[in-house]
């Protein structure tokens, strides 16, 4: 029960993260990304809100201290970055995958545990949003590879080719 508090909180944060990435992003890809995840996103609030009910339990959020620290590096991130730089989409993306990872490693812990004790139906709600947060890791490496990460390579070494000539 804690870890799906802990969970419930994380996706309640991130309807408020995704929003200020999406903002912050420079490509359409990667701002078309943010906002399907954030849809997404809502419809996992809504599935473990359903995952309490069938375990008898009220919807309670409880701090997740990973979650926090993971957004708040994400906020790093948008602060240090040049506004419309390709080197900020690919320290957004490193930011939002460590997110998907977190969520991985907890959906799949989660359905895991539920399974063990007998609570298919949590199983199968938990398994329904582990396969969603895979696929989203998937497309932000898709995005990543798709020419963001050697943008950012230029712009590193354009920026650093100006400052040797300072």
């Amino acid at each position: 029960m804690d870890t799906l508090k802990d969970i419930y909180w994380a996706e309640k944060q991130l309807t408020k993260a995704l929003p200020k990435m999406q903002k912050a992003a420079t490509t359409e890809e990667l701002k078309d990304a943010f906002e399907d995840h954030l849809a997404q996103t809502e419809e996992h609030v809504t599935r473990l809100e359903k995952a309490f009910e069938l375990l008898g339990k009220k919807a309670q959020a409880k701090k997740c201290d990973a979650m926090e620290g993971l957004i708040k590096e994400a906020e790093s991130i948008i602060e240090e970055t040049e506004e419309g730089s390709m080197t900020r989409d690919a320290g957004l993306i490193i930011a939002a995958q460590k997110v998907e990872h977190y969520e991985i490693a907890s959906y799949g812990g989660l359905a895991q545990l539920a399974k063990t004790m007998g609570h298919e139906d949590v199983k199968e709600l938990l398994g329904q949003t582990l396969s969603e947060e895979k696929g989203a890791d998937e497309l932000l490496t898709e995005i990543a590879e798709n020419d963001i990460n050697w943008q950012a390579e230029q712009e590193g070494a354009e920026d650093k080719e100006n400052n040797e000539e300072e």
